[in-house]
């Protein structure tokens, strides 16, 4: 048998040296995150898949239910109330799963501080100094304090006061954040965690985060009429208006998440966005380095349903894009979508709105917050501004039409 063996031309050969540089490079661009502390990245995007099935869930939750709750108008005397009369049920998965995130956005933490002091300690933990080691959440200094003098006996030597370990474990104390420690991002973890672990799964609910008069202008967001976090109930009033009077309003529904022993009800993924935010780009590596957060930060997603033999290059493939945010563009393409079936089936030879919807259902949430960033709404009277923002919702109705035809034709 000959065997011929091709070595390629001078510029396929410069081509793979490049791809094995690159390679070299994104194996080797984690220099910071040791060999033992592999494994937290893989936690973090469990955490972040976990906190993806949230997000589709409460779409999906909405998406089933238009009217997510009813409301019905009741006269009192001289003024109409506007009532809640019904509110759909909050699937069970979802505090089930918010649950799931946060502890093991716990477990990141207590396995990266585990790992740190059994490596630091240069054996492995006898059993009652592996007990000792966890991860504290103190609102008072003298707390810390306390914590740490409860330990010391049988503590690792790792771990005991004075050691760099102890060093950064009180560096993440929420006693450090002078106004309201507890909404430190070490105790909410560890206030959520502690009753999904012992009491019960995280308590969701609906809530209203504003109502906005249409008939006033808001300058920003900032202006945004905040309502006390609480859960919607039914029978509520929401709002009351003298007779015969007619006040358009947008209603601006959320989910909540109850934080242990408060009356505090804030936006779900927004409070596992934060928490989950922090553990990724400041605990964790400042458990593992001790210092500011070293570049390039931990990615937050990395495929984890596979087995790697360089796990460190499938970590630096990963991409930092969070579940949150991706929750936040379908939310955005979704609204988008709505509003740009209003518009577009306005115009002159424009589909049906069905048609519209068909195709602004075959593009992805990235194409259509691209067509739609052609239309922006003008201040005041600036007709350039209108007349860009017509010819961009022309282009977008020729592209419905386009495709409504070439469906039609797909039919037949």
């Amino acid at each position: 048998m000959i065997v011929f063996v091709n070595y390629g031309t001078p510029q396929n050969r410069n081509i793979e040296t490049a791809h094995r540089r690159i390679a070299h490079m994104v194996s080797s661009s984690y220099s910071w995150l040791p060999a033992h502390h592999l494994p937290v990245a893989a936690t973090l995007a469990h955490a972040d898949e976990l906190i993806e099935q949230v997000g589709d869930l409460l779409i999906e939750y909405q998406a089933h239910n238009d009217d997510v709750f009813k409301l019905k108008e009741v006269r009192k005397g001289l003024v109409s109330q506007t009532i809640v009369e019904s509110i759909a049920p909050l699937p069970r998965k979802v505090p089930l799963l918010t649950a799931d995130a946060l502890v093991t956005l716990r477990a990141a933490v207590e396995h990266t501080l585990f790992a740190e002091a059994e490596f630091l300690n240069g054996n492995p933990l006898s059993f009652k100094e592996a007990r000792t080691v966890e991860m504290p959440a103190r609102l008072k200094y003298d707390e810390f304090a306390d914590w740490a003098k409860n330990r010391l006996r049988n503590a690792p030597a790792s771990l005991k006061s004075g050691t760099e370990l102890f060093r950064r474990v009180s560096g993440l104390q929420p006693f450090h954040r002078l106004d309201r420690p507890d909404l430190h991002p070490m105790a909410r973890l560890a206030s959520h965690t502690n009753q999904a672990k012992h009491r019960t799964p995280s308590v969701a609910a609906i809530r209203m985060v504003s109502i906005v008069r249409e008939d006033k202008t808001l300058r920003s967001v900032r202006d945004l009429p905040l309502l006390p976090e609480q859960p919607l109930q039914v029978g509520q009033i929401l709002a009351e208006t003298p007779l015969g009077v007619r006040v358009p309003v947008a209603l601006f529904p959320s989910v909540g998440i109850n934080r242990p022993g408060t009356d505090e009800w804030p936006i779900l993924m927004r409070e596992l966005a934060e928490i989950a935010e922090w553990v990724r780009t400041q605990a964790i590596p400042r458990l593992i380095t001790g210092g500011e957060p070293p570049q390039p930060e931990l990615p937050a997603r990395y495929d984890i349903s596979v087995g790697y033999p360089d796990e460190r290059r499938a970590i630096s493939l990963g991409v930092t894009t969070t579940a949150a945010e991706r929750n936040k563009e379908r939310w955005k393409a979704a609204s988008t979508r709505t509003e740009l079936v209003g518009l577009l089936q306005e115009m002159p030879n424009a589909p049906g709105g069905e048609q519209i919807a068909a195709w602004l259902k075959h593009l992805s949430d990235t194409e259509v917050l691209e067509r739609i960033s052609g239309v922006r709404p003008s201040q005041g009277r600036d007709k350039e501004a209108l007349l860009a923002s017509y010819a961009a919702l022309e282009s977008l109705r020729d592209e419905a039409v386009t495709f409504s035809k070439r469906d039609l034709g797909d039919a037949s």
